[in-house]
């Protein structure tokens, strides 16, 4: 019997600690000094927003922490503006010569990508352990620019099975110490829930059209509530897909975020940004980071703590490649 205790998983929610009035003032002086410094001290103000949501971030009891340094940042923003400055004066001299130059861009994004990702994993710990990025250059030439390219002649017919691509390889990739995480959804699973956001569209356009058929305004309204429920389904669903089916060895991780809530909070938040200028901000996005937090958590087989402890990292491994890593600012 207490063998049979010992065997059932710990399950570790999440916790956000952030507080809107705290962090508005954060936001506002990084918005100020940004605008005064030309958009340079961006990188500063990332490092201090990303820092205070990291460190309110709760695990059994413990906070994340991230590392990045603001230079490191900078590099990245500095070789993207270079990078998009290259394209316009090219595209501005000669057509073709702007067609060459944007292939050579999409050409050398996956190399960027990859950078990216390790720059973010490594400079990102829990329990003073960081995390890691083992993916190859070769398998994200596959993933983020192969896969997408095909998706174009099939009319976007592979897009959902280029979105599972992405994060299984991005989640196979990733590592915590010395254990890595494990994705386990299929391409189908993406399939099913890109089928059911079309299906809530076409919903959308049948109303609309029966509408103005039928001379009948009033049923023009319910074409932005389905595409709101669209807008919910698909930030909802796929989450839960994509992290309820991620795992670190042997622990689970889930997501258990519902539409209803996150329509409303995501409706509330753009109607408070609108009705005060922007100021709401900093307030939107604690509110919808406490949600999406605060409904995660991980399912432990045995302590984590001792899970943690027993981590071991090549640190010398990592320290070679933070010469080759930037941030990019790439949201995946």
């Amino acid at each position: 019997m207490d063998m049979q205790m010992h065997q059932q998983p710990q399950e570790h929610a999440f916790e956000f600690t952030g507080n809107g009035w705290e962090y508005f003032k954060i936001w506002i002086v990084n918005l100020l000094l940004s605008i005064l410094t030309l958009g340079i001290y961006s990188a500063w103000a990332k490092v201090r927003r990303l820092q205070y949501f990291y460190r309110n971030t709760r695990l059994a009891d413990a906070s994340f922490e991230y590392h990045g340094l603001p230079m490191s940042i900078l590099k990245g923003r500095l070789i993207a503006f270079g990078l998009l400055m290259i394209y316009t004066i090219a595209a501005q001299m000669n057509m073709l010569l702007g067609i060459l130059v944007f292939l050579l861009l999409v050409a050398v994004m996956p190399w960027l990508i990859v950078r990216s990702l390790r720059f973010k994993l490594y400079n990102s710990s829990y329990r003073g352990l960081r995390f890691g990025f083992a993916g190859s250059d070769q398998g994200a030439y596959v993933v983020f620019l192969l896969w997408p390219i095909l998706a174009i002649p099939t009319l976007s017919l592979l897009t959902p099975f280029t979105h599972f691509k992405i994060k299984q390889y991005q989640h196979n990739n990733s590592r915590f110490g010395d254990t890595f995480f494990r994705f386990d959804a299929t391409a189908w699973n993406f399939y099913s829930i890109y089928l059911k956001a079309f299906g809530l569209l076409v919903l959308a356009g049948v109303f609309f059209g029966i509408s103005a058929a039928l001379h009948m305004p009033v049923l023009a309204f319910i074409l932005p509530l389905i595409y709101l429920y669209a807008v919910g389904f698909l930030a909802v669903r796929l989450p839960n897909l994509i992290w309820n089916k991620t795992g670190l060895g042997e622990h689970d991780l889930y997501s258990r975020l519902e539409i209803k809530p996150y329509v409303w909070i995501f409706f509330t938040n753009m109607l408070g940004i609108i009705l005060t200028l922007g100021l709401f901000v900093p307030f939107a996005q604690i509110r919808m980071m406490k949600y999406k937090i605060e409904n995660m958590g991980l399912m432990a087989q045995g302590d984590l703590a001792e899970f943690c402890a027993g981590q071991s990292q090549d640190t010398n491994a990592m320290g070679e490649e933070t010469a080759e890593m930037f941030d990019l600012d790439i949201s995946l």
